[in-house]
């Protein structure tokens, strides 16, 4: 499936966290603190707003995003200002 964001829109494939600590305790999702990061795969077509990539990986915003599934992978929908830094 292809999907192509409209807008200041950013599809991005999520990172997935370290959820074992060395000592092999389970930590969840939801008590993991780390900063969220993903890979853009493709930008709307709001050149303005938008100052990413395809490519590029970014960190956004804990709670940021509309979450959808592309061929069995988890990927966000993100706001451009959801985006808060570049990983270089």
């Amino acid at each position: 499936m292809k999907v192509r964001p409209l807008a200041d829109r950013v599809l991005v494939k999520t990172e997935k966290t370290e959820a074992k600590t060395a000592s092999g305790i389970i930590i969840p999702d939801t008590a993991q603190e780390k900063t969220q990061t993903a890979t853009v795969i493709a930008v709307g077509d709001d050149t303005e707003k938008i100052k990413v990539k395809a490519g590029e990986r970014v960190m956004y915003d804990k709670y940021a995003g509309t979450a959808v599934k592309i061929d069995g992978e988890d990927h966000l929908i993100l706001k451009a200002a959801d985006i808060v830094a570049v990983i270089e």
